[in-house]
């Protein structure tokens, strides 16, 4: 190469070679900063994979029939199942929103990642399909499914899809139910009726048995909220803390968390105006063996406590819970 164009491009480049340099490299304290910024971010809420990419395989299939299970449970399983009849006449979907899809609906988007666990409530370390058949008990009064039946292994597969990508012992924010602060006063039931005429009453009925599906005649457009086809008193909303949380995040229908309309109290209120009507009955005898394991708002004795029913049922209770801490 002729050594004057050697030296003219040398001229040239090196100071843009330098500039380029300058312009573009991002100082290491930068870097601490941004990355800084992106670990605070705020987490987003846990949504659920897209029912496009389950597949056409006899797995994807078997995802699918779980949903529909869930879903259209009274289908399959109701007083006029096409499989079997073990269950009110509910759908699982009727508390686990969008076929469990709903973030702070009662989601399934921790089921796969926590199960199996030790629960307190049957003093036992239980399966996933244990938990669905629990379900089947109490909140749909019904009969528990073979574990090793068709349905039952779709549901659990429909679970685990649910799961994909949650870290294996992780809740995702958004999973379950929402925990309410408690009142500083008992949740009060009279009050509960005025929020459940003004904001429930519409769907669920004055007298909270629903609205039927008249259009297949299976199952509920609205489900009841008491009465002898609604859950027993062993489900988990029977218990105030769910049923407020749950009701404060997603009633009257079309809400979300962060959109409610419903006030702490009002959520409270009505929960208790809601569970202080008739519910079916289960034998309850074998649920929480280690009575200072029980929840502060578990509305059965005994209790190792001296607070009464009627406070573990409707409050206060952080009195208990303060209690409970000094022992």
């Amino acid at each position: 190469m002729n050594r004057k164009l050697l030296i003219a491009l040398l001229a040239i480049g090196v100071p843009v070679a330098f500039w380029v340099n300058i312009k573009y490299r991002v100082p290491e304290n930068v870097k601490q900063k941004t990355a800084a910024l992106a670990s605070a971010a705020p987490e987003m809420p846990w949504q659920p994979p897209d029912s496009n990419t389950i597949p056409n395989t006899p797995a994807g299939n078997q995802v699918r029939y779980g949903r529909d299970l869930i879903a259209r449970t009274s289908w399959y399983l109701g007083p006029k199942g096409t499989v079997a009849h073990i269950s009110n006449g509910m759908n699982c979907q009727n508390c686990h929103l969008a076929a469990g899809t709903k973030p702070w609906g009662n989601n399934y988007s921790a089921v796969a990642s926590t199960y199996p666990k030790y629960r307190d409530r049957s003093g036992s370390v239980e399966s996933i399909e244990k938990r669905v058949n629990d379900c089947l008990e109490r909140s749909l009064n019904g009969n528990a499914l073979d574990s090793n039946s068709r349905e039952m292994q779709a549901i659990v597969a429909y679970m685990h899809w649910l799961g994909t990508g949650v870290a294996k012992g992780k809740k995702p924010l958004g999973s379950g139910i929402n925990s309410l602060k408690n009142l500083n006063r008992p949740a009060d039931p009279g009050k509960g009726k005025i929020v459940f005429i003004e904001k429930c009453q519409l769907c669920h009925g004055a007298n909270g048995a629903g609205v039927r599906d008249t259009a297949t005649g299976v199952g509920y457009v609205f489900p009841p909220l008491w009465g002898p086809d609604s859950y027993n008193i062993g489900a988990g909303l029977f218990r105030l803390s769910r049923m407020a949380g749950y009701v404060k995040d997603n009633m009257p229908f079309g809400v979300s968390y962060g959109k409610s309309q419903l006030t702490d109290e009002q959520a409270w209120d009505v929960a208790a105006f809601i569970n202080s009507q008739p519910h079916p009955h289960k034998d309850l005898s074998k649920d929480w063996p280690q009575k200072n394991s029980k929840p502060i708002d578990y509305p059965f004795g005994p209790y190792a406590d001296s607070f009464s029913v009627q406070q573990h049922k409707y409050g206060p209770y952080d009195p208990i819970a303060w209690a409970a801490k000094k022992k």
